[in-house]
């Protein structure tokens, strides 16, 4: 509705005058405003970009556990109820597995892969598959049902079932693009975390640290840095020692005296490291040198005071050097060179390796300078264009340091 500028006055608008137009405001009311100005929109401000932001992360983090649980259900199942089935129900064995108590839902689930025939979403031949239309919860009725099947494979079906029910708010939520909260979050990974070890016979899954495939997707983008700490101790409030060293075939560490490791991993840990076959290079700033002397002044520090600290984590490793059958998969050498970063680099059953990272800031000691997460990617170092990412930097530069050091007896 177009009403005249002057209030309904005879004569019409003024030339010159942009008529009011009427608008309708949120709450229904109409409210004037001149036409040909710009018209305000529904806008998020920066707090609630902030807040879709926060959700799409945890979101995405519990996305990644429910898919793995879900892929590794999916092929348990398959492994054990196909052979049972089909022989003699051919295509039609999840249907017959099913039953009468499930009929309706594996109905259901072969109507969706109908559809996604129909409109072309089925991307991968695998998936032309009844079982893979199957949800978390009707691939755990599948295993309750038939569990006599599935139990030779798993050890505890309370423990299975337990940790599906503590998934189960973590999928409602994120299935339908709810707000997930931390602690939900929190539980979800450790049921998911623990659920995997369960379905592969109780041994601890290889799925790494929590949103790896999260920061694989990343790695990358980010020259294989994975997260950043403002200190060591918020490192090792979301990666202990324990967590990088799990199943580590090789460690490459470099320093000024290693402490992270020294007083974060016991020396029994160590051992039982080392006599599982896992290489140990272990590189120290030499306590004699003059750069710990400069390294003291920096830190404010008496003479001697960082000197004997090394010297201490140096015998604690030498002590447990002594305590392996085989030492010679396990060395201990010092440099006399400025130190200017400590390392972890860490290699396992991923070809990638992990690292930890800390540069040497003059004022700080290591406790309290920032620190990198490193994860190697599968980028291919001789594709045209490709370029190293950090990993691969800072082990040349620990290669360097090793090269130019001296054993210690």
């Amino acid at each position: 509705m177009v009403v005249p500028a002057d209030g309904g006055a005879a004569g019409g608008t003024v030339r010159g005058d942009a008529p009011t137009v009427a608008g309708r405001t949120a709450a229904g009311r109409t409210a004037p405003r001149q036409a040909g100005s710009p018209q305000t929109g529904p806008v998020w401000g920066p707090a609630s970009w902030e807040e879709a932001r926060q959700r799409v992360r945890r979101a995405g983090r519990a996305y990644v556990w429910l898919n793995l649980v879900e892929q590794r259900m999916r092929s348990l199942v398959s492994e054990v109820l196909r052979p049972v089935y089909e022989p003699a129900h051919g295509e039609d064995w999840v249907t017959a597995a099913a039953g009468p108590v499930g009929e309706e839902w594996a109905h259901r689930a072969g109507a969706v892969r109908e559809v996604s025939r129909r409109k072309g979403y089925l991307l991968d031949p695998a998936d032309d598959e009844l079982v893979v239309f199957l949800t978390l919860p009707q691939l755990r009725e599948l295993m309750v049902q038939h569990w006599a099947c599935f139990e030779p494979h798993l050890a505890d079906r309370r423990e299975v079932e337990m940790a599906l029910d503590e998934l189960e708010v973590a999928r409602h939520v994120v299935s339908r693009n709810r707000s997930l909260s931390e602690t939900v979050l929190a539980q979800a990974e450790r049921a998911a975390a623990r659920l995997l070890a369960l379905l592969d016979g109780g041994r601890a899954a290889d799925v790494g640290t929590p949103g790896d495939v999260v920061e694989e997707l990343v790695g990358d983008r980010y020259a294989d840095v994975v997260s950043v700490h403002s200190d060591r101790v918020r490192l090792q409030s979301d990666l202990p020692m324990e967590e990088l060293l799990a199943g580590a075939h090789r460690l490459d560490a470099v320093g000024i005296g290693l402490s992270m490791l020294c007083q974060n991993f016991t020396g029994r840990r160590l051992v039982r490291l080392a006599a599982g076959g896992c290489r140990v290079r272990l590189l120290f700033l030499n306590p004699a040198s003059s750069a710990v002397r400069r390294r003291e002044r920096e830190l404010g520090l008496g003479r001697g005071e960082l000197a004997r600290s090394v010297e201490m984590n140096i015998m604690h490793v030498r002590r447990v050097r002594a305590r392996l059958r085989d030492t010679n998969g396990f060395e201990i050498r010092v440099f006399d060179e400025t130190p200017r970063f400590t390392a972890y680099l860490v290699e396992g059953e991923r070809p990638q390796g992990l690292a930890v990272v800390q540069p040497y800031l003059r004022r700080s000691r290591g406790m309290e300078s920032p620190a990198l997460v490193l994860r190697g990617t599968d980028r291919d170092p001789e594709a045209a264009g490709a370029e190293p990412g950090l990993l691969d930097v800072y082990r040349e530069e620990f290669e360097s340091s090793w090269a130019d050091s001296r054993p210690v007896s």
